[in-house]
């Protein structure tokens, strides 16, 4: 579901809410069981909904234009919080131990990230995810599916030949069309609206200590 989709259902599950709450409380009317029922079914989804939207809105952590939120995938965690990351992280979602999870639809700035745009994602030298396992940065469109492209990448890893600068640090560059050299580097993306995703196996002490900051995405003018 895009986001334009999904705040527009929001906002409809609100109306409804408020609709039927407040004609239930102040009018007064004779209607059979059945309709009480489906009533009840319209408020309840539509709070389940709104509480999971508010709670993913509280419990999300976001540096650098990127999202993560603390606390996924562990057991108990309650009710509200795993709504709300289902929400954020759609899929399995491991324990903080297992895997970290981030995702980003902006850059640095806070503008929508789009392919009519360069980006750069720079990790300086000794800045990549820490990890016991690997990590790695995923492309999806604004519908959050693969994006096809002439080579056939759909995200990039520690395991992709990444090319580091003379200085250590890596540059991912992040566009619809390749630069001259940039290729080994180059995470191919869409036309238009996209989003990334970046995942961390088996996370270091940084990061499970909040202390890790992903690098923002820079758009080069």
């Amino acid at each position: 579901m895009t986001k334009k989709a999904y705040n527009y259902l929001l906002t409809i599950s609100g109306v409804i809410c408020s609709y039927v709450m407040i004609k239930s409380l102040f009018f007064i009317q004779t209607r059979p069981v059945r309709t009480d029922v489906i009533q009840g079914i319209l408020v309840g989804f539509g709070l389940a909904l709104f509480t999971a939207h508010i709670t993913a809105k509280l419990k999300a952590t976001k540096v650098n234009g990127w999202i993560t939120m603390l606390g996924c995938g562990v057991p108990g965690n309650g009710m509200l919080l795993r709504a709300a990351c289902t929400l954020a992280f759609p899929g399995p979602v491991n324990i903080p131990q297992e895997a970290m999870y981030w995702t980003t639809s902006v850059d640095g700035a806070s503008h929508d990230l789009s392919g009519e745009h360069n980006y750069i994602m720079r990790f300086p030298a000794g800045g990549l995810p820490p990890n016991n396992a690997f990590w790695s940065l995923t492309m999806g469109d604004a519908k959050n599916r693969f994006v096809a492209n002439s080579i056939n990448r759909y995200s990039v890893s520690d395991r992709s030949g990444l090319v580091p600068n003379a200085d250590g640090s890596v540059d991912i560059y992040i566009r619809n069309t390749a630069s001259a050299g940039c290729e080994s580097n180059w995470l191919p993306a869409p036309s238009g609206k996209f989003i990334l995703w970046l995942r961390v196996y088996m996370p270091g002490a940084t990061i499970l200590d909040g202390k890790y900051n992903v690098p923002p995405i820079v758009e080069v003018k």
